[in-house]
């Protein structure tokens, strides 16, 4: 049944870290199937128990499923491997379209920010006890949630939006929970979910934002959270419109216990407005990320959210990190304050570099995604082959099997970097690629 690994260990532990290490060497494939819990305890000497013990645990860890009578098998994107494993390795001279990162040029300089933050730091010392947001930080922050209308709530700060949407997921969901998330999605958190012992639901995506029905149906299943993208979501680039935003906070009032996450990803980088979801249930969080406009380096988010909520995150912080480094939150409140990013500029910039390559793209007759954001969402019929043939070509894109649960192939192109004159060579290399492959004559 598993080839030739044999699982090894006497204790539940023993066995569930021996599967796992197997799993991340790849000995254990995604999708191979594990032994009946009776066949692997007779054969390590066990009681049947510690197996089930095992394979909790590894549930728990999301590094595998158990399907009824089924049985477990190892899940076909294990936690323990990771959706970063799915990427392409980008030769030299080849042109890199796949990382998701932003433009450099578009970030700000960061060294007078922090140079006056040092220069505060020495006057003030942030010491142990000491508040852990900076109270500039969080005026500004609130001041701009007022300004798009999320309700209101206290501010937080926490590293980065992965770090928010785990420990608001922990403060409220047991493993076992199922969380609605967007399909396709971003990789990172389609990781996430599993790793804390929760399912993943997929919701399907169009370009004004999660379906509805898709919602309506999942939270009617049982799902117990909804993790939404508000503008610019990776990665199909879809903003959630007024219209949508009805629909949406309408089927969540019909689901007033669902604990709803709502990532900002676009906040700096997009020039559509904000329909925020938030307070259409009792327990909410919302995030923005200074990452994309401002430096992922910064590793800084703000996030607000119900009274609750925000209490556990905080509680919870206390107990490890303790607080986001007060240094970094005084450079950017600095490069707040200063306006060292033209938002508008930055958004009119990417959305210039979207629209040529979709346009490009419309004329060779493929269909692509992209409303907000840096990256463009191509629907293919062979992802793979895709990618392939445009590294043969010259472009690395990135497979959509980093992003997807049960949606169809696709492919995603990060535009950040492209240039006016790379639109079109890019769109010609894309159509040649998702075409039909070749004849081959063979003599």
């Amino acid at each position: 049944m598993l080839g030739e690994y044999r699982i090894q260990g006497r204790g539940a532990a023993e066995i569930a870290a021996d599967v796992e290490r197997a799993v991340g060497a790849g000995e254990l494939e995604p999708g191979r199937s594990l032994p009946p819990m009776r066949e692997l305890a007779a054969r390590l000497g066990v009681n049947p128990n510690t197996v089930a013990a095992a394979y909790r645990t590894l549930r728990e860890r999301g590094v595998i499923e158990t399907a009824g009578r089924r049985g477990s098998r190892v899940r076909p994107k294990p936690a323990t491997t990771g959706r970063e494993q799915i990427r392409v390795d980008v030769p030299e001279g080849v042109r890199d379209m796949a990382d998701g990162n932003p433009d450099p040029a578009l970030l700000p300089p960061l060294a007078e920010a922090f140079a006056a933050a040092a220069v505060l730091s020495d006057r003030a010392p942030v010491l142990y006890g000491d508040d852990p947001v900076e109270p500039e930080l969080a005026r500004l922050a609130r001041a701009a949630l007022d300004a798009d209308a999320v309700p209101d709530g206290p501010v937080a700060v926490a590293s980065g939006s992965l770090d928010v949407v785990e420990r608001v997921l922990a403060a409220h969901l047991k493993p076992g929970d199922a969380v609605a998330v967007e399909d396709p999605g971003w990789g990172s958190l389609l990781d996430l979910v599993p790793a804390l012992g929760l399912r993943t639901v997929p919701v399907g995506v169009d370009d004004q934002g999660p379906r509805p029905d898709d919602v309506r149906r999942v939270l009617g299943s049982g799902a117990r959270a909804l993790i939404v993208t508000d503008r610019a979501q990776n990665p199909t680039g879809a903003a959630v419109t007024a219209p949508r935003a009805r629909e949406l906070r309408a089927v969540l009032r019909e689901a007033p216990g669902t604990l709803l996450i709502e990532d900002d990803h676009g906040h700096g980088i997009v020039d559509v407005p904000l329909h925020p979801l938030a307070g259409a249930t009792r327990h909410w969080a919302f995030v923005r990320s200074v990452a994309k406009a401002w430096g992922p380096d910064l590793r800084l988010a703000v996030f607000t959210g119900d009274a609750v909520t925000v209490d556990r995150v905080r509680g919870r912080q206390r107990l490890g990190p303790g607080w986001v480094s007060r240094l970094v939150q005084r450079a950017v409140v600095r490069l707040w304050a200063d306006g060292a990013v033209d938002t508008r500029a930055v958004a009119a910039s990417y959305g210039a570099r979207r629209e040529a390559l979709i346009g490009a793209l419309a004329e060779r007759g493929v269909t692509a995604h992209g409303r907000t954001g840096m990256n463009v969402w191509v629907p293919v019929p062979d992802e793979t082959g895709a990618v392939a043939r445009l590294l043969h070509g010259g472009w690395a894109v990135a497979p959509g099997a980093r992003f997807r649960l049960a949606s169809p192939p696709g492919i995603r192109v990060t535009v950040s970097t492209l240039t006016p004159g790379e639109a079109v060579h890019l769109a010609e290399a894309v159509a040649a690629a998702i075409g039909p492959a070749p004849a081959r004559t063979y003599v």
